[in-house]
């Protein structure tokens, strides 16, 4: 069992009722062609906001300011990955430039969606971040054995 927890943060860029998302060319056929939000790890010498804000520009090419950064969920996932991790989940409304697919080694497209209208193939950690996000939850679990949500 690892000794450790890894930090994902999680970009949700709206625009009015339309949410980016960035369909994943991956190697793994069971995550290519599945859409997620512009994302990464936190790195040891950096803040979340900082990590958050470097991830949007990295992957979609567009500049948020942290302080443009709005909490919206917290998630502790267990089965995510080899480590349990602790997704954070930042609304951004505001940026500079237009998203455009940064990384095409890793991803295929970048499109915006209706919030109501997501894709089926959305990848579950970041679609229950987003579900989370829609009605308002601040903290959930996801993978362990006693799963729980507070409002």
């Amino acid at each position: 069992m690892p000794d450790r927890h890894l930090i994902d943060v999680h970009v949700l860029l709206v625009d009015g009722e339309d949410l980016l998302l960035t369909e994943r060319r991956d190697t793994n056929p069971e995550f290519d062609g599945w859409w997620h939000l512009p994302s990464g790890k936190v790195d040891a010498w950096e803040s979340v906001l900082d990590a958050a804000a470097r991830e949007t520009e990295e992957e979609v090419g567009v500049l948020v300011a942290p302080s443009d950064l709005r909490h919206v969920h917290t998630m502790h996932v267990s089965g995510s990955g080899p480590e349990p991790r602790l997704g954070l989940f930042f609304e951004a409304r505001r940026w500079v430039g237009e998203p455009t697919n940064r990384e095409p080694d890793k991803c295929s497209a970048v499109r915006w969606f209706p919030l109501s209208n997501l894709p089926e193939r959305l990848i579950p950690y970041p679609a229950a971040g987003i579900d989370a996000y829609r009605q308002g939850l601040v903290f959930s679990t996801r993978g362990w054995n006693r799963e729980t949500a507070l409002v």
